[in-house]
């Protein structure tokens, strides 16, 4: 489907997330090179440090956070955009009073998911 409205995907929960939501936009079957998904975070939500085996590209949409990647803490709000390499060791706290909403691009290739001892944040 070449185009689709925002509301007709379905929300799921980020399961190793707090308060984190998922949309797929463009699923890795529907664009040959690269994925498209929308996450949103609540104030106070988080997702751990962890590893994954794709790189991803990322615009922050709305609000601000605390993100950490491999070892450097960045602030980031409405406007950023964010490189994470593959393999590199991440998380994301919302610090702020709005939702975090990003965009991340990833690649359409295996994705591994690794979660890290300690939060990081």
């Amino acid at each position: 489907m070449p185009v689709k409205n925002i509301k007709d995907v379905a929300v799921n929960d980020v399961k190793t997330g707090v308060s984190t939501t998922i949309q797929v936009l463009i699923s890795p079957g529907e664009g040959p090179n690269f994925a498209m998904r929308r996450f949103i975070m609540q104030p106070g939500g988080s997702m751990p440090r962890h590893i994954n085996t794709v790189e991803h590209e990322q615009f922050v949409l709305n609000g601000q956070a605390r993100i950490g990647i491999g070892d450097e803490t960045f602030e980031v709000k409405k406007g950023d955009v964010v490189f994470i390499p593959e393999g590199v060791p991440h998380w994301y706290q919302n610090h702020g009073v709005d939702d975090f909403e990003f965009l991340c691009i990833i690649p359409n290739k295996p994705d591994e998911i690794k979660i890290l001892g300690g939060s990081g944040c």
